[in-house]
């Protein structure tokens, strides 16, 4: 695995986990104003914004995406979609299933992310980030 390659993923890993906090942070908020579907969708939306900031300045920085800043925004909420739904289908799942409460929440939110990171990081490199051939 060559430096840039670690690099990226070291920082995609650090955006996921900032991006950890504030999804549970806002689910955490909004969960009895919204309900806990409503608020997770709104939470996620946070969490993806959060990584699209960290990840085209810092994880895949260098690898620019073409068109204008809504466009790549735009474009990154697509892939992120595909992530996403298996990220929300997982915590949809637990939480039908299991207990409600903050901390279980918390812990659906955590299975539904690492389910679908890698989905999400194939997406942003090879797709939205690729690495422009070298000279």
């Amino acid at each position: 695995m060559g430096f840039k390659l670690q690099r990226s993923l070291l920082w995609f890993l650090m955006a996921g986990a900032v991006a950890f906090v504030v999804d549970v942070l806002a689910l955490t908020l909004l969960r009895d104003a919204l309900g806990v579907y409503a608020a997770r969708a709104v939470s996620f939306w946070l969490a993806a914004t959060t990584t699209w900031l960290i990840n085209r300045n810092i994880s895949f920085a260098g690898r620019s995406a073409t068109g204008s800043l809504l466009a790549e925004y735009l474009r990154y909420l697509g892939l992120m979609l595909g992530g996403g739904a298996i990220n929300f289908a997982v915590y949809s799942l637990l939480a039908w299933t299991f207990p409600q409460g903050p901390l279980w929440l918390m812990l659906y939110v955590a299975a539904g992310t690492l389910t679908a990171m890698s989905v999400n990081y194939l997406g942003m490199s090879r797709l939205l980030y690729r690495q422009q051939p070298e000279h």
